[in-house]
């Protein structure tokens, strides 16, 4: 009897151990998923107070143009499409992984990255043209305000680039897999919160006058 209790003792120990090793919250997410709300939180309160320093400064220049007279709707416009639709490819990549299709998930992710990379090139000729127009950062407070606010984001996007492209490698080495999709998933709301302050950015600061 003490023999079949102590190998009944043993045999649920690895279950328990099992168990401790899943790093799940109390709230039945894990660790390193609330540990990504925590930040997505913190930039929530970073970029709105951007676009708060935004919304006071974008007419102050008391020489030279001001963001808004300078602006090319169109080409913004067809640029922030083009980064929409990369939250359509990251949905993708994690429908990819979830079902354990890694060719579909590294091909999702790279295209993913590349339209991110497209809404950059946009973001770079339109500071460039800005600079050709007598707008640059230390201009006036208007010209520093949209810098900021628009670069900062832009360096989010880049770093976005930066984390589907290592994801896309990882799988390739196989270190990404079914098993752990939840890592994919991590960088999935990353990208989608870039998306969406993209989303705020692009309507108060070139559609509200």
């Amino acid at each position: 009897m003490t023999d079949l209790a102590d190998t009944t003792a043993v045999g649920a120990h690895p279950g328990a151990a099992t168990h401790d090793h899943t790093h799940v919250t109390a709230t039945g997410i894990s660790n390193e998923k609330v540990a990504m709300w925590a930040f997505l939180g913190s930039e929530c309160l970073l970029f709105g107070g951007l676009i708060s320093t935004f919304l006071l400064y974008k007419d102050r220049a008391a020489d030279g143009p001001v963001p808004h007279e300078l602006y090319d709707i169109a080409f913004t416009s067809i640029s922030s499409f083009v980064l929409l639709m990369s939250s359509l490819t990251m949905v993708l990549a994690v429908s990819a992984i979830s079902r354990g299709d890694d060719r579909a998930l590294r091909a999702w992710l790279l295209v993913t990255a590349l339209l991110g990379s497209i809404f950059i090139s946009g973001q770079v000729y339109e500071f460039k043209e800005f600079l050709n127009e007598g707008l640059g950062f230390t201009t006036s407070p208007a010209g520093s305000a949209f810098f900021t606010l628009t670069g900062f984001h832009g360096v989010h996007v880049t770093i976005g680039i930066v984390m589907l492209i290592s994801a896309a490698l990882l799988s390739r080495s196989g270190r990404i897999t079914q098993r752990n999709a939840e890592a994919v998933e991590i960088v999935g709301l990353y990208w989608h919160f870039v998306d969406v302050v993209w989303i705020l950015i692009f309507t108060v600061v070139y559609l509200i006058k």
